[in-house]
């Protein structure tokens, strides 16, 4: 059978995106042994949680007081992050973390790594960054450098990153995820019928991957 496309409607601030995708790949690699005859595409489409973020971000201790209304509250969020992230094998270093970014331009690099099949690879690496290294990914030579260390050319990533390229196409996906109810994220999307939202268990997802590859209207669906 022909691979089945899911999308993972994802933004690199959002923590729980870096939890949902390290459960799916695990959901993958159970799905794997256990129907070796379901295979997967998965591709990642942009949504911005913070779409007014100035270019240059902001600082994240007085953004995330302003947004929980104190920085205990902001903490003890991180906490029950670290917690679910530890569960999953992820180490978050919020006290690494300084800056709350602009996404568009980690998610313009995601489009970019899709033209060379690394897409996977390079979100993955832009979420260790952002949540485990406190690097800042709204700066285009920090990601131009994870670009690179994932096999894309650096001199050109960077030039792409530099211009205007695909902002707006971006911005246009990521609004358009809105305008088609997406409200929260990561969210799961299976040959163009949404599944769940939410960074649910390995087994979770695996069993929902496995019950809509088997639906007709699913299935069917290009």
């Amino acid at each position: 059978m022909s691979a089945l496309h899911l999308t993972v409607v994802s933004d690199a601030i959002c923590p729980w995106c870096w939890i949902g995708k390290r459960r799916l790949d695990q959901a993958l690699e159970m799905l794997a042994e256990r129907e070796p005859d379901l295979a997967f595409e998965v591709s990642f489409f942009p949504f911005l949680l913070n779409p007014d973020m100035p270019a240059e971000g902001m600082d994240r201790a007085s953004y995330r007081a302003a947004k929980f209304g104190s920085l205990e509250r902001s903490r003890e969020l991180d906490a029950q992050v670290a917690a679910a992230g530890a569960a999953s094998g992820l180490e978050f270093r919020h006290d690494l973390m300084t800056r709350t970014p602009d996404t568009t331009n980690a998610h313009r690099l995601a489009r970019f790594a899709a033209e060379q099949d690394r897409q996977r690879a390079v979100v993955e690496a832009i979420f260790r960054a952002y949540f485990n290294e406190g690097r800042d990914i709204g700066d285009v030579a920090v990601l131009a450098e994870l670009a690179a260390a994932q096999g894309l050319d650096h001199g050109t990533t960077l030039a792409r990153l530099r211009s205007d390229e695909a902002v707006a196409e971006v911005r246009a996906q990521a609004a358009s995820a809105s305008r088609a109810g997406i409200t929260g994220v990561p969210s799961f999307v299976l040959n163009r019928h949404f599944l769940f939202s939410g960074a649910q268990p390995a087994e979770t997802i695996a069993d929902a991957l496995i019950a809509a590859a088997r639906h007709p209207a699913i299935a069917q669906a290009r």
